[in-house]
C-alpha cells in the first residue's frame, strides 16, 4: 500500500470520529434557560359610582338665643320656670311686682277720664256762647247806631230851637250808653277767643293725660316677662326676691327645634362648599347616626384672625337630638362620577406619554392607555374602550411591566384565556 493512500484513509478516520464525537457532545446538552413570567395580582373593573370627599369640623349652635331681662325695674315676684323647661312662644316666664305701677296707672286714667269730660263740656258749649255773644254785638251796634243818629239830629234841632237842652243831653247820655254797651260787646265776643284757647287747652291736657296713662299701661306689661319663641330654659340667673333691673339678665333660652351647624371652611377648599349644595354631617356623641342638610350661607369675610370663612347649615331637630355646642365632621363632596368604570388606582401606571393599566390576555400583560378621571385612595375611575366591566387589569407593580411582558395571575381572579376587550 502507498504511503499516501495510508495517510488519506487515517486523515478521514479521524475527521469521521471527531464529528461523531461532536454530535454525541452535543446531543448530551441541556436545554438554554428562558425567563419566567412575572407573578401579579389581578382584578376586574367594574362599573359603580366614585366620589372624593372633604371632611370638615363643624359645631352645632341654636338656631336663636337671648338673654332676658325685665325692661321695668322692681322686686321679682315669681319665676315659672327652671333650667331645661322647654316653654312655648308668648309663656309667662317671671312677674315683678306691679303694684306701684298699678296704682300710677288708675291715677292717671282718672285724670284723664276728668279732663277729657272738662274739655269735652267746653267744646260743647263754645259755640252757643259765641253765638250769643255775636248776637249782643250786632244787636249794641245797631243801638249805638241809632243813638248816633239821634242825638245828631238834636243837635242840629237844639241850634235851630226845636229841642230843649234837656233833650239834647238825653240823647247825649243815651249816645254814650249805647257805645259802652257795644264796646262791652265786642270785649265778650274777643273773650270767646281766649275760651276757645282754654278749649285747646284743655284738649290737649286730657290727651297728655291719655298719653301718660299708656305710658304707664305698657310699663305695667314689662313687669311681666314671656318667651320670645318656642324654646328651652338654657340658663336661671337669678330667683325669686332679687330686685330686677334692665341691666339684670333674669333668664337665657335657647331655640332648639331647628339648629345652626358652623363650619370653618379653609380658603383652598371654598371652590367645594357654597349655599345649596347637601353635605352630611355625623357626631361621635350620636354613633352611628348620621344626618344631610343643605348648606345656607357661606360668609364673604374671612373669620377673624384666620383664612377660613364661616359656612352655616340650618337644620330641623326633630327629638333634639342636635344639642348646642356639639362637634360635628362634615362631609362634603368634592367629586363625583355616577356609572363610571373604575379599577383599582394602584393599576393605574404613569408613562411620559400618559396613564395606562395593564389588562391581561393569553397569560401576557397588555398596555392599554386610559384618561383617568376621579380618584379616591383605593379606586380610579378610567376611561377607555378596551376597558368595560369585567376586563381583568394587573394591580401589582405595573410600572415593573412592559407591554406583551409574560405573567401568571398569582391571585386567581382572572382565568388564563382571559381576553382583551
Amino acid at each position: 500500500m502507498r504511503p499516501r493512500s495510508v495517510f488519506l484513509r487515517t486523515t478521514l478516520l479521524a475527521l469521521v470520529v471527531a464529528g461523531a464525537s461532536a454530535t454525541l457532545a452535543a446531543c448530551g446538552r441541556k436545554p438554554a434557560q428562558t425567563t419566567p413570567p412575572l407573578a401579579v395580582d389581578a382584578a376586574p373593573a367594574s362599573r359603580q359610582s366614585i366620589a372624593t370627599f372633604l371632611s370638615l369640623d363643624g359645631q352645632i349652635a341654636p338656631l336663636e338665643q337671648s338673654t332676658l331681662a325685665f325692661q321695668q325695674n322692681g322686686t321679682i315676684l315669681k319665676i315659672n320656670v327652671n333650667i331645661g323647661d322647654m316653654v312655648r312662644k308668648g309663656e309667662l316666664l317671671a312677674t315683678i311686682d306691679p303694684r306701684t305701677l298699678e296704682a300710677q296707672l288708675s291715677q292717671a286714667r282718672a285724670q284723664a277720664a276728668q279732663q277729657s269730660a272738662s274739655a269735652q263740656g267746653s267744646v260743647v258749649g263754645y259755640p252757643v256762647q259765641v253765638q250769643t255773644n255775636q248776637a249782643a254785638v250786632q244787636s249794641a251796634k245797631a243801638n249805638l247806631d241809632n243813638a248816633k243818629l239821634v242825638y245828631d239830629q238834636n243837635k242840629q234841632l237844639y241850634k235851630q230851637g226845636y229841642v230843649s237842652e234837656t233833650a239834647l243831653q238825653q240823647s247825649q247820655a243815651n249816645y254814650v250808653s249805647a257805645q259802652q254797651s257795644y264796646n262791652n260787646a265786642v270785649v265778650g265776643l274777643r273773650n270767646n277767643v281766649v275760651s276757645y284757647q282754654n278749649v285747646k287747652a284743655q284738649q290737649a291736657g286730657a290727651a297728655a293725660a291719655s298719653a301718660q296713662a299708656d305710658v304707664l299701661s305698657t310699663q305695667l306689661s314689662q313687669t311681666y316677662l314671656y318667651a320670645p319663641y318656642d324654646a328651652v330654659v338654657a340658663n336661671r340667673l337669678v330667683d325669686p326676691g332679687a330686685y330686677a333691673s334692665p341691666s339684670q339678665p333674669v333668664l337665657q333660652v335657647a331655640r332648639v327645634d331647628k339648629v345652626w351647624i358652623n363650619v370653618n371652611v379653609p380658603d383652598e377648599d371654598l371652590p367645594y362648599v357654597h349655599p345649596g349644595i347637601t353635605v352630611s354631617y355625623q357626631s361621635s356623641s350620636l354613633p352611628g347616626r348620621r344626618f344631610t342638610g343643605p348648606v345656607q350661607t357661606v360668609n364673604l369675610v374671612p373669620t377673624a384672625g384666620t383664612l377660613s370663612y364661616l359656612a352655616r347649615l340650618q337644620v330641623q331637630n326633630p327629638g333634639y337630638v342636635l344639642r348646642g355646642g356639639m362637634l360635628v365632621t362634615v362631609t362634603v363632596t368634592k367629586a363625583r362620577a355616577p356609572n363610571a368604570i373604575v379599577v383599582p388606582r394602584s393599576a393605574v401606571a404613569q408613562t411620559p406619554s400618559g396613564n395606562i393599566v395593564y389588562v391581561v390576555a393569553d397569560n401576557k400583560a397588555q398596555a392599554v392607555p386610559v384618561r383617568v378621571g376621579v380618584q379616591t385612595d383605593t379606586l380610579a375611575q378610567v376611561t377607555s374602550p378596551r376597558i368595560t366591566p369585567g376586563t381583568m387589569v394587573v394591580t401589582t407593580r405595573p410600572d415593573a411591566l412592559k407591554d406583551g411582558s409574560e405573567v401568571a395571575v398569582s391571585n386567581g381572579n382572572a382565568p388564563a384565556g382571559a381576553s382583551v376587550h
